[in-house]
């Protein structure tokens, strides 16, 4: 079996709308971050060094050139002919709106993409970026706006220094999906600080707000960042694989069907990779989900239409993640 036997993937779904598979070109387009610049914030997420995401695209490269080089390793690895241009370093609506349409354009105007997918903040979400992306929609773009929340406990966005509250993201949601802009919610298994029940309380205050797609990433320490002095101070313990794994089939079970998941883990080139070294393991990981998922005959879902155990009964049966705690 396959892991969209038991996921509603975007993979399958963008398969199912277009005939064709259609994948996502990292661009970087040289923005930076109000948790950056000093607006809200310096020195940016504790975890995040942005090459260690989007290693492939280069600042100085023009989009229509990362979209080409991207293009070419697409193509020859697996014969997708049609892509969405994915702007995910750092905040791509943190800009003047001229020069963020200047640069969408560019992206759309390309015969062979598609659309395009913006990550972001809920702290950075202005109104004319908001009709923009809506105009893109109707013109008949795949359109997707990703919106970086981690999680939903602001104790927790603290402490990575994330610069926003669960509140502002709960605020921007409704923003969002008035324009009918499809979003999709980052979420991150491993955090600080957090056990299974954050995640799934977390998971749980997304899927009550509304969200059309969701990703799931592990925390992994990378070179250049805060979280790395923390790991060698053993000042924050990463997960383990089987933890991961264990976790994502409970949130998975947990989503109702029509949410389309863009991401069940994430990984870390292995230049960058400090721990855990199983985030260099794409595939396995996945495998691993989809063996999880197999193992309890379950599915995405599943909890919603079965009577397997709910709420706090449910997160209180959750195994630790490790001796030590998550961190």
């Amino acid at each position: 079996m396959a892991l969209s036997d038991h996921i509603n993937t975007f993979g399958q779904h963008l398969l199912n709308r277009y005939g064709e598979r259609v994948h996502k070109l990292s661009i970087h387009a040289g923005f930076t971050c109000p948790n950056r610049d000093g607006t809200k914030g310096i020195g940016g997420c504790t975890f995040c060094n942005n090459s260690s995401f989007s290693p492939n695209a280069r600042e100085s490269s023009a989009i229509t050139a990362q979209i080409a080089s991207g293009r070419e390793v697409l193509l020859k690895r697996t014969g997708a002919k049609k892509f969405i241009a994915y702007f995910q370093a750092y905040t791509n609506t943190y800009d003047d709106p001229e020069h963020l349409k200047a640069l969408y354009d560019e992206a759309l105007a390309i015969d062979d993409v598609i659309g395009i997918s913006v990550g972001t903040r809920p702290d950075a979400l202005p109104e004319k970026v908001l009709d923009m992306l809506a105009d893109y929609r109707e013109q008949g773009h795949e359109i997707w706006l990703e919106l970086g929340l981690q999680s939903a406990f602001n104790h927790t966005l603290e402490r990575v220094n994330r610069g926003h509250t669960f509140e502002e993201y709960a605020e921007a949601v409704p923003r969002v999906r008035d324009r009918n802009i499809p979003l999709c919610t980052h979420l991150i298994i491993g955090l600080p600080g957090e056990d299974p029940a954050h995640n799934l309380i977390s998971l749980d205050r997304v899927l009550e707000l509304g969200v059309e797609g969701l990703k799931l990433h592990p925390l992994h320490v990378v070179k250049g960042t805060a979280l790395a002095n923390e790991w060698r101070r053993d000042e924050y313990t990463p997960w383990t694989m089987e933890a991961y794994i264990r976790v994502a089939a409970d949130m998975i079970e947990r989503t109702p069907k029509d949410v389309i998941y863009h991401r069940a883990t994430g990984t870390a080139s292995e230049s960058m990779l400090l721990a855990p070294l199983w985030c260099s393991w794409k595939w396995k990981v996945l495998n691993g989900i989809e063996r999880e998922l197999a193992r309890r005959g379950s599915y995405q879902g599943w909890q919603l239409e079965t009577d397997g155990y709910k709420g706090s009964e449910y997160i209180e049966k959750i195994p630790s993640p490790s001796g030590r705690g998550a961190g």
